[in-house]
């Protein structure tokens, strides 16, 4: 951080992309100028990246992972972007993500085509590329938990030969959780959906009904680095 200014201010911001504070009303809070949170986002997710590089190399072997793909957008709801993430069971923990593009669905689907052309589906090759980075902490005889996607029956099969995949039906979304949570007596698949909760909740682009929208999907790919960070070292170590 040699030469940096207002370096008093870094661990403070990062706290504050990890509140649903926007860039706007942080520079507003701070009294500094829009630029200066700007730079501090693009120097924050980096040293975020980093650490999270670090404390997933420190790990234990994990026994139960969790994932699925979280729905999001850039710019309008006609681009969708996925978000894969997968999270330790047990103590809920962030263990990695990839963002993709992915194809406009339902009455969505005709409208995105002609205005943007054909959207490619990405989420496949960022599952191959979650599970490549993080087979190396998953214990060979994991138990891996899912939704009943039909997609992810052959995914889980080629990283993770020897592990037990679990799937479950998904529930109907309850009013509180920003939709993630479900309304069932027992969730077996709590840990994933509080996270992901957790995710739509602090990160103000993934608000749902929020006017923070994404333009970039390396920018929101920044900001979950920043934010599993401070998941893992902030909320959940305290």
């Amino acid at each position: 951080m040699y030469r940096h200014r207002v370096r008093h201010l870094n661990s403070l911001i990062l706290e504050m992309f990890s509140s649903a504070y926007s860039q706007r009303r942080m520079a507003r809070t701070l009294k500094v100028n829009r630029k200066t949170i700007v730079r501090k986002f693009v120097f924050l997710a980096l040293r975020a990246r980093e650490r999270n590089l670090i404390y997933f190399s420190q790990l234990p072997k994990i026994h139960e992972l969790q994932f699925d793909d979280l729905e999001t957008f850039e710019h309008t709801k006609l681009k969708p972007l996925s978000v894969t993430l997968a999270v330790e069971k047990n103590s809920r923990k962030i263990i990695g993500f990839e963002v993709s593009s992915m194809p406009a669905k339902g009455h969505l689907a005709l409208k995105s085509v002609k205005k943007y052309g054909r959207r490619a589906d990405q989420r496949t090759q960022a599952r191959e590329d979650l599970f490549a980075k993080i087979k190396v902490k998953v214990s060979r005889l994991a138990t891996i938990e899912s939704d009943s996607n039909p997609h992810y029956v052959g995914d889980v099969k080629r990283h993770f030969p020897d592990a037990y995949h679990k799937t479950y039906l998904g529930g109907r979304s309850a009013i509180v959780g920003q939709g993630e949570l479900k309304k069932l007596t027992f969730d077996p698949l709590f840990s994933l959906n509080h996270t992901c909760a957790m995710l739509r909740a602090n990160i103000n682009r993934l608000i749902r009904k929020t006017w923070c929208t994404t333009k970039k999907s390396e920018n929101l790919a920044r900001h979950l680095e920043i934010y599993a960070y401070f998941h893992n070292h902030m909320l959940l170590d305290q």
